[in-house]
């Protein structure tokens, strides 16, 4: 395993980061595993060398920190992890259970600490950018958890860069905690973070994780996946030609390697020096295990022409754009991977 300092902070992570969404409650999503399942996965990811576990109160609604946690507590050292959760997302059908004003903020991480069964979070994230609620209301709560040491550090996810400027403009005025990480979806199937949001970070000093590396799955070539099948977001993000295209050279240059498709793409992103840290949201152990052979993987000019030939522009994927995709046209090919 390789580890990277988080940004300008002192905080070191694993360049795999564990990926919990698919852990929780099979009441939430019928591709969800229960703890029995989980913790193989998890261990696995340790025994790795993983320390670097990402959370969130939306995952199974609760269950997730709840599962996960569990296992974490009986099978490691609570100070040898960084663990993240995030908050944001509604939580029930209360009007004040979601979003990020103050009190929802302080509700969020002290239930989100009970369920996780643990005094405190080393990051604790925004899971979007609310655009109800004041960012100094949002920012200064987030600093008296850092204060009251419920929280170690703060992060942030899913956003545009002018709203991450707001946000570490309104902490600088006050001298309030920074965020030391963004949280964004990247991959061979979608790169509209790196024109603003990935150089904006690397000016700032924040580190950069990585959630969807197989682009929802559509990346693994298994398009017949039960998660696939039922996951609508993965229809509403990479439902297009270009999406498929790409995916169809991702496996092209998987099978001139002899490898699986899943570790070109995620070699793709773990290649990328802005990339602190990528999310493994494996099934099992040996899926990890793909993830950790791509950190040892550098892909040619030729294989990556290949796999970026396709690409075109699309609206950002955020809780602003659903719906708004612009249509995409691939580039011709060329040798060596011309049909």
């Amino acid at each position: 395993m390789q580890y990277v300092r988080l940004g300008q902070s002192g905080l070191k992570v694993s360049r795999l980061c564990l990926g919990t969404m698919n852990m929780g409650s099979k009441q939430w999503k019928p591709w969800i595993f229960d703890e029995k399942e989980s913790e193989p996965i998890i261990a696995h990811a340790l025994d790795m060398g993983v320390n670097f576990i990402d959370l969130a109160d939306f995952y199974s609604t609760g269950a997730g920190e709840e599962v996960v946690c569990n296992v974490l507590r009986r099978i490691a050292r609570r100070d040898e992890l960084v663990i993240t959760t995030k908050v944001g997302y509604a939580m029930s059908d209360d009007i004040n259970a979601r979003g990020h004003s103050r009190k929802h903020i302080f509700d969020a991480i002290d239930a989100s600490l009970k369920r996780m069964g643990m005094d405190y979070v080393d990051i604790y994230m925004l899971h979007y950018f609310d655009t109800e609620t004041p960012v100094e209301e949002t920012m200064g709560a987030l600093n008296d958890i850092v204060l009251a040491g419920k929280a170690r550090y703060i992060g942030v996810s899913t956003m545009y860069t002018w709203q991450l400027a707001k946000i570490l403009q309104v902490c600088d005025k006050n001298g309030w905690a920074r965020p030391i990480n963004m949280q964004l979806q990247l991959n061979c199937a979608y790169r509209e973070e790196e024109r603003e949001m990935i150089p904006f970070c690397m000016d700032q000093g924040i580190g950069v994780s990585v959630f969807s590396p197989l682009a929802r799955g559509i990346l693994t070539s298994d398009l017949q996946s039960t998660r696939n099948q039922t996951d609508f977001f993965t229809a509403e993000m990479y439902n297009d030609q270009a999406s498929r295209d790409i995916a169809h050279s991702v496996a092209k240059v998987a099978d001139a390697r002899g490898c699986l498709p899943a570790q070109v793409a995620q070699a793709w992103v773990l290649q990328k020096p802005e990339v602190s840290s990528m999310l493994v949201g494996a099934d099992s152990p040996a899926q990890f295990d793909s993830a950790l052979a791509a950190l040892e993987m550098t892909l040619t000019a030729d294989e990556l022409y290949e796999i970026e030939r396709n690409y075109t522009p699309c609206d950002l994927i955020n809780d602003y754009t659903a719906g708004k995709r612009i249509a995409r046209s691939p580039r011709p090919a060329r040798a060596p991977f011309i049909d």
